[in-house]
């Protein structure tokens, strides 16, 4: 059995890594009588830590939010992952992330054991960040942290949401998850008033609270909810839809074909079909040229005759010159 100050932290790391415990899973975790769990409650209540109990057969204890951070409990593997995602977390279209970022990074360094802070120092001092042109629009944090924490509680979420036009329609939906790229941040959620999936970007949602009830989730549209995003907003979203085969590797076609450009499927080592859209076919062809590899037209056969227009207006347009 764990001694009396090994438990404590004990304790706290388990009610830091879960939203709530019961108890007697607590108990049987640490090795101790649920009685023990109870004392033990107490003495992180007078260290400063706030932690909530529910009476109740359905009962438990929660880690709840104090005027003060508590400190993080983290192994050394923990304490690198979490400097390296403050290095590298400047931009990913969250507003302000980046000042914050390096405030944390700073404060996290201080408390760091001798032998991890020479592993984060190296890395920040030999490492040189690739800075990256306009975003586009980002999120406010807040935004998105109340998003997570709905989808995560599973409770129904009401929001204004500016469409690509600036029209603000109100909804109503069921929150699922969060999926981000590079550059953007979606919700996907189950539209109430739609009866059907929708992807959301959420720097266009503007959240309306009180918030809830609580809902049962919903099986998810898809194991892959990356390449469901990925298929929503570069093909579903447009009204010219084509499927190309790429004359390179999948690979290779990755490094130029983004998640919000199209989805690629691997056909061999030098192929792969590229599934994509947008506002016209026009544009499709565009889209395809500034690839800089051979492909061959699959459907629609529409595309082949946007290429041979394409084609003789950009060979006229040498010639008169």
């Amino acid at each position: 059995m764990l001694d009396t100050s090994a438990r404590l932290l004990r304790l706290l790391s388990l009610l830091q890594a879960h939203r709530e415990w019961t108890g007697a899973a607590l108990g049987e975790r640490l090795g101790v009588t649920p009685r023990t769990v109870r004392r033990d409650v107490e003495r992180l209540r007078e260290l400063g830590y706030p932690v909530n109990a529910t009476p109740g057969t359905g009962g438990g204890y929660q880690l709840g939010a104090g005027a003060e951070l508590p400190p993080l409990l983290l192994d050394d593997d923990e304490a690198v992952a979490v400097a390296v995602g403050l290095r590298t977390a400047a931009g990913n279209g969250v507003e302000g992330i980046g000042e914050a970022s390096v405030r944390a990074l700073a404060k996290l360094e201080q408390v760091l054991p001798s032998r991890l802070r020479r592993r984060v120092s190296a890395l920040n001092e030999f490492t040189v960040p690739m800075l990256r042109g306009p975003q586009g629009p980002t999120v406010d944090p807040a935004v998105l942290t109340g998003l997570a924490a709905v989808c995560r509680d599973g409770e129904r979420l009401r929001f204004g949401y500016r469409d690509h036009d600036g029209t603000v329609t109100r909804r109503t939906v069921e929150p699922h998850r969060l999926v981000c790229t590079e550059r953007r941040w979606y919700l996907v959620a189950w539209d109430l008033d739609r009866e059907d999936w929708r992807t959301f970007r959420a720097d266009r949602i503007e959240p309306r609270p009180p918030h809830g009830p609580r809902f049962t989730p919903r099986p998810p549209p898809a194991e892959d909810l990356a390449a469901y995003v990925s298929q929503g907003v570069s093909q579903r979203a447009y009204a010219a839809r084509a499927l190309v085969r790429l004359k390179v590797p999948a690979e290779e076609a990755a490094r130029t074909v983004g998640p919000s450009d199209g989805v690629l499927e691997p056909v061999d080592e030098r192929s792969c079909l590229l599934r994509t859209g947008a506002v016209n076919l026009d544009v499709v062809v565009i889209h395809l040229m500034m690839l800089g590899c051979e492909f061959e037209v699959v459907e629609p056969v529409e595309l082949n005759e946007r290429i041979r227009r394409l084609r003789d207006l950009l060979d006229r347009s040498v010639k008169e010159k």
